[in-house]
Parts: C-alpha cells; sequence; structure tokens
C-alpha cells in the first residue's frame, strides 16, 4: 500500500482527474488530501462530489484549507467577504449557482467533516498550512491557524541549512515530527513547480490556483506525478490571479 499526499486542486477537477491516472492510484493506496479543494477554476463543486465518491471507494484522508473553510461559512451563513471573492472564491460562488438543495447539504456535510490535521504511526505529520506552538499540534491555542499558518514554511525557508537539530538555536517545531507535509503557500513563490523539501517540511502545493501544476506524491519513495498546467487545462478561465 502506498501512501500518497496531494497539494491544494483549486476547482481544478481535470487535473485531479490527470494525476489520479499519472499515479495508477488504486483502492489499495492511501490517500492524503492537503486542503484548498477550491476556489480558482470552475470545477469547485465536482472536486467535491468525487472527494465525496472516493471516500466510499477509497482509503483517503480529507484535510481542511483555509479556503474549505470560507466556502462552508458561505454555504451556511451567506458570509459576505469581499477578500475571499477576489482569492477565487468567484469562480466558486459562479459554479454553485447550478447546485440544488441536496448538494448543498451534501457539500456542507463533507465541509464540516474535513479534519485539521493527520498524524499517522510513523510521526508524520499532514496540515494545510502549520502550526504555531513550539510544542506542536496538541498545544496550538488558535486551531484556525491549522489552515492559515505561514510562519513554519516561512521559517524553514529562513533556516541555516548547516545548522544541526542539537543546535540551541533550532526551532524546536522542526524536531516533534518525522516530517511534515504541508500546502497552503506554493512552492511557486520561490519559482518551484515541483515539490519543495525545507528541514523536515514537503510542501506539496506546486500552484495549481494560479498557473502550476497539481501534484500528488508518494511519501515514502518521494515519487511524484503532475498534471498539466492550470491555465492549459482552462484555457478560457483566469484562475486566481
Amino acid at each position: 500500500m502506498r501512501t500518497l499526499v496531494i497539494g491544494d486542486i483549486h476547482g481544478g477537477l481535470r487535473a485531479l482527474h490527470q494525476i489520479l491516472e499519472r499515479a495508477k492510484v488504486s483502492p489499495n493506496d492511501k490517500l492524503i488530501f492537503l486542503g484548498d479543494y477550491v476556489d480558482g477554476w470552475s470545477q469547485s463543486p465536482e472536486v467535491i462530489d468525487l472527494l465525496i465518491a472516493m471516500k466510499e471507494t477509497h482509503n483517503i484522508v480529507c484535510i481542511r484549507g483555509n479556503h474549505d473553510d470560507l466556502l462552508l461559512n458561505w454555504l451556511k451563513h451567506g458570509t459576505d467577504n469581499p477578500q475571499w471573492f477576489e482569492h477565487g472564491g468567484e469562480a466558486t460562488v459562479t459554479a454553485y449557482e447550478n447546485c440544488n438543495a441536496k448538494t448543498l447539504e451534501t457539500h456542507i456535510t463533507f465541509l464540516e467533516s474535513l479534519e485539521d490535521y493527520h498524524l499517522d504511526d510513523q510521526n508524520r505529520l499532514f496540515i494545510h498550512a502549520g502550526f504555531t506552538n513550539m510544542n506542536g499540534i496538541d498545544f496550538e491555542y488558535f486551531p484556525k491557524l491549522f489552515y492559515w499558518d505561514r510562519t513554519l514554511w516561512e521559517t524553514a525557508l529562513a533556516l541555516d541549512k548547516n545548522m544541526e537539530k542539537s543546535d540551541l538555536a533550532y526551532p524546536k517545531r522542526f524536531t516533534l515530527y518525522n516530517e511534515i507535509f504541508i500546502g497552503h503557500t506554493p512552492v511557486s513563490r520561490i519559482g518551484r513547480t515541483t515539490p519543495v523539501q525545507m528541514a523536515n517540511v514537503w510542501n506539496v502545493d506546486t500552484g495549481a490556483a494560479f498557473r502550476g501544476p497539481l501534484t500528488v506524491m508518494d511519501v515514502d519513495s518521494k515519487a511524484y506525478w503532475q498534471s498539466e498546467n492550470l491555465d492549459i487545462l482552462y484555457p478560457n478561465e483566469k484562475g486566481r490571479n
């Protein structure tokens, strides 16, 4: 059985189908989705439909992303959030205009069921964004940071590569888990389009929300498979700017 981790999808159903096919995913694989299933491209409802269906046939873990939480607030409360609208929410709102009441109810239930993080039996942490408490996830004061934090990745990027874990100045957050797998902050910000490791953190968000590919990676071997760039798959759409 493989353990496969999937980066931020952002409404790119065509890309999701591509990586599942290219990685030859089967029901014997464990799939860990890192969140941000929606916002950007036009098929956010269809992405959620597929994940709901896969829960019946595959061993999957679905983690909560910040965009998923924003969508949940809108679906339940009609929350008016202009900033969300500008950062991918517009495409999602438009797509949901074609959904019936039963679909909306089913999607609300799915979004409410998302996990804040997943810690496996090999002490590998899967989380959308990060955590800030130096003693780890069990001590986080503000759970929303699990899907909003950027300091974990920013600290990993800034960490002196020559520093040893035994160094007194080495950040304790990077000593708690064997590996940490995140999305949230696309690696395109540092000019990359493939998964990036810094310290013990693997960032699997390869920019599918914008014009990059979607990525699925084998957690053990670090082999990965990618879709076409999303602007190629959705040539008549703008994605996130």
